[in-house]
């Protein structure tokens, strides 16, 4: 499975036989500006929406061919790939301030990979046993509009996956008032700063225990 970061919560997905799938997509230029990740053109065959609600994910008409959206709750499999949709919610009051929010949990190549969308609080006992141990965990820790560092890493710690990879935090394209990548990596000793937007992962290439592998934006 190969994961390049776009920018912000989106990546491309490219699974061994080709499958290429979009995460929440976003509106470059978004926010009077304040989203100043370049536009995303690639193809794609799946997109995934966490939510409808804001335009920094669910700009799904700037992907190119002719994806199968999937958004909302529920488990199917689309071209091929099994997809399962957790409900969760944008913030730590059920909703009450930024509405629902879906983890997408997908099966890549003999791997669980779960995307977070704009996960805004730590897991109920349901929603950890519902996900499962991801072998690849999606998160955002810039906080403000999600979880922030330190309920990131509670997360991280509730579901134990083998990798992390951060999203949606303060880069020089992201103006939100959110937090660096930095404060979420404080303290821990087991990071891989790739130096770039992409990774190959198998599972024969997973660590033992949870290890974080930071990306840089591709666009």
């Amino acid at each position: 499975m190969k994961i390049q970061w776009l920018g912000h919560a989106a990546f491309l997905l490219e699974t061994k036989d080709g499958v290429r799938i979009v995460t929440d997509p976003y509106e470059s230029g978004a926010y009077g500006g304040a989203l100043g990740y370049g536009p995303i053109d690639t193809r794609a065959d799946i997109v995934t929406v966490s939510h409808e609600q804001h335009e920094d994910h669910n700009y799904t008409s700037t992907v190119k061919g002719e994806p199968v959206i999937t958004t909302g709750p529920g488990t199917d499999t689309v071209k091929g790939i099994e997809i399962k949709r957790v409900h969760t919610f944008h913030d730590d009051s059920g909703g009450k301030e930024r509405g629902e929010n879906y983890v997408f949990c997908l099966k890549l190549d003999g791997m669980l990979l779960c995307h977070m969308g704009d996960l805004g609080h730590v897991l109920s006992d349901a929603q950890i046993a519902d996900i499962g141990q991801p072998d690849v965990m999606l998160l955002p820790v810039g906080g403000t509009f999600t979880v922030g560092p330190e309920e990131a890493s509670k997360v991280t710690d509730q579901l134990k996956p083998r990798i992390v990879i951060p999203m949606h935090y303060k880069t020089p394209q992201c103006g939100f008032p959110i937090e660096e990548v930095g404060s979420f990596l404080k303290g821990k000793t087991k990071v891989k700063k790739v130096g770039g937007s992409t990774v190959e992962i198998d599972p024969d290439s997973l660590p033992d225990t949870t290890e974080i592998v930071v990306l840089e934006p591709a666009l």
